[in-house]
């Protein structure tokens, strides 16, 4: 009689990677202090890049304070006028010198708390990018139903034109080897980053990897800045980049 033996398997390499937080910013002076806090009290980051946006609200006034206090490893870029968060993000990547990026919105919907779930197939070399999904059953605080809807649509089309299976493609948590987006192209200036960013990923032939976050959606009063515009332009956006470069 043959005794079959259990395999072995060796353990996950887990590889030393520098991180380079991006924290786009327009017009969150009663927030953007407070997100650098956590981000920093997560240990995580060996770079943390703000691009301010061309904020008008005394932002602008709380990012010198942080410059002024030196804090290690922390960068502000200013645009002269605002553009747009793709703006932010392309700027972002050209000047990130890590590894890896992270992009952290300046408010309180994504936790930094998350970094090590969001990190972890990266240093393990399962997918040079990650997406944290609201939609995977991770605790959230309930969003506006239209919001819901209209992701669901932008998601399931993100699906259907490039052979994908994503839960959640508008999410901000998206985290990127470095060499995958360093040198892209970004001409999106507005929220319609996300998906621009997505298509051209996913038309690399890289699998984007999921991990379940929460997320504490904030109200329109709070300063919740995406518009009910904006579905139409990323819907635009992933029929364009489908064909186009």
């Amino acid at each position: 009689m043959q005794v079959r033996t259990r395999t072995e398997h060796k353990p996950y390499q887990i590889q030393p990677l520098k991180l380079s937080v991006l924290i786009p910013c327009y017009n969150e002076v009663n927030t953007v202090e407070e997100v650098l806090d956590r981000v920093e009290s997560v240990q995580l980051a060996d770079e943390i890049i703000i691009i301010d946006d061309g904020s008008t609200d005394g932002t602008r006034d709380v990012l010198a304070e942080i410059e002024a206090q030196q804090r290690p490893g922390v960068r502000v870029i200013y645009h002269e006028r605002n553009q747009g968060k793709g703006a932010a993000v392309a700027t972002g990547f050209h000047n990130a010198t890590g590894d890896v990026f992270l992009i952290q919105d300046a408010d309180f919907e994504y936790d930094p708390r998350e970094y090590p779930v969001l990190l972890k197939p990266i240093q393990e070399g399962i997918s040079p990018v990650v997406y944290g999904s609201r939609f995977l059953g991770g605790p959230r605080k309930a969003m506006n139903f239209w919001n819901m809807v209209a992701n669901k649509i932008l998601t399931l089309t993100t699906n259907i034109l490039y052979n994908a299976i994503l839960s959640d493609m508008e999410t901000c948590y998206k985290v990127f080897r470095a060499e995958v987006v360093r040198d892209m192209t970004i001409r999106s200036r507005g929220f319609d980053v996300e998906p621009e960013v997505t298509a051209k990923v996913l038309k690399k032939g890289i699998r984007i990897y999921e991990v379940p976050i929460s997320y504490n959606g904030r109200e329109w009063a709070e300063g919740k800045k995406i518009h009910w515009t904006d579905g139409p332009k990323a819907l635009w956006t992933l029929f364009k980049y489908r064909f186009v470069d």
